[in-house]
């Protein structure tokens, strides 16, 4: 080949490399502004604002991407209501929510595994389900009619029972009691004759104060003493059976995921992923002080619940899961996968981290 002909075929082949970068390079050079909703207030600490809070998260992607996905935070009522973000998001009105996917229940009844289980898998278990054994899988399958990607970004750990008027020594002590709860753990209260209210955080404390409800569950010690609820209630059921973990799920609007350039997209799992993480040990790092507080310092009687309630709500937990499932196609789905992860699960947890914990203490 000549020197000529050398050069001109170098020249168009450099010419068509360019031409079939140019899209790429234009991709990189793109840049979105999102909104995010939230479920719950603002200044409200792990729920917005705090190490791996939804506010963090923003803060992530926009170093990450240089500025060229730029979302800005709302907390809830700041620009719709508290639990409008499933429906906002679906439409587009706005591209992310942060919230719990069992504030859903109405409109994707098995959404309600995807934040916790009573007597389920605690963090590690939730995340490793979620993350490999099938669990995100499932998640995408039953939002994708909606138009919304789920994930992961947030978990409190075990919580705790709650806060009750009167103390709880007998299964039946239940029966009649006002109670705020919500998720699957609210169905097993409402099978044991527990009145049970959904109330927003911020109304927990007045209707448990006034006598509106007789008992209420939140969080843990560090949130639940910020609501105050230890000046309504002294006593607090330590038990976490009824959520061994709390995520704090992401949902985005899918047309708006598909938009973006998988650069960008893999920023967002990383931060989600990330925060996953942060927030759990935040919570695992306030919840004792903020205990022994309660305490020491506010009079609270912080005891587990007796063994016998503990296997009564056992029992009924099963019962309803089980008829839950055979009602529903898309519940049995997510539960069959769900029971045959946390068996496997269990067995290695009871020789690793229950062998441990056991050890530790004596």
């Amino acid at each position: 080949m000549n020197r000529r002909g050398f050069l001109t075929k170098g020249l168009v082949g450099s010419a068509a490399a360019a031409s079939l970068a140019a899209p790429t390079i234009a991709r990189a050079q793109e840049s979105f502004s999102w909104k995010m909703t939230n479920a719950y207030g603002p200044g409200s600490p792990f729920y917005v604002t705090g190490p791996g809070s939804p506010t963090h998260f923003c803060e992530m992607v926009k170093t990450m991407s240089g500025g060229r996905l730029d979302i800005q935070h709302f907390a809830a009522g700041e620009l719709i209501p508290a639990l409008e973000g499933f429906d906002a998001v679906s439409a587009g009105t706005v591209e992310m929510n942060a919230a719990n996917a069992y504030y859903w229940a109405g409109k994707v009844p098995a959404a309600q595994f995807f934040t916790t289980v009573p007597f389920g898998l605690n963090f590690q278990g939730q995340s490793a389900w979620i993350y490999h054994g099938g669990g995100q899988a499932l998640w995408d399958e039953l939002y994708a009619p909606f138009n919304l990607v789920p994930m992961q970004m947030g978990n409190t750990g075990v919580q705790m029972t709650g806060w009750f008027r009167k103390p709880i020594e007998k299964i039946d002590d239940l029966k009649g009691l006002k109670m705020r709860i919500a998720g699957l753990a609210g169905k097993v209260y409402s099978k044991l004759g527990v009145d049970v209210k959904l109330l927003p955080g911020g109304e927990i404390f007045p209707a448990l104060e006034r006598g509106v409800i007789d008992a209420a569950e939140f969080v843990g010690p560090y949130q639940d003493r910020r609501l105050g609820l230890q000046k309504a209630a002294k006593y607090y059921y330590t038990t976490g059976w009824h959520e061994p973990c709390n995520v704090t799920e992401l949902i985005i609007n899918k047309t708006a995921w598909d938009s973006l350039p998988d650069d960008l997209k893999e920023m967002v799992r990383a931060a989600a992923a990330a925060c996953n993480v942060l927030s759990h040990t935040w919570c695992e790092a306030t919840n004792a002080d903020a205990l022994a507080d309660l305490i020491a310092n506010e009079g609270v009687i912080a005891n587990p619940l007796p063994p016998e309630v503990v296997e009564g709500l056992r029992a009924t937990t099963k019962a309803t899961l089980d008829e839950m499932a055979a009602g529903d196609p898309a519940i049995k789905k997510v539960y069959d996968n769900f029971v045959a992860f946390k068996e496997k699960h269990s067995q290695w947890a009871g020789i690793s981290e229950a062998v441990y914990q056991s050890q530790i203490r004596s």
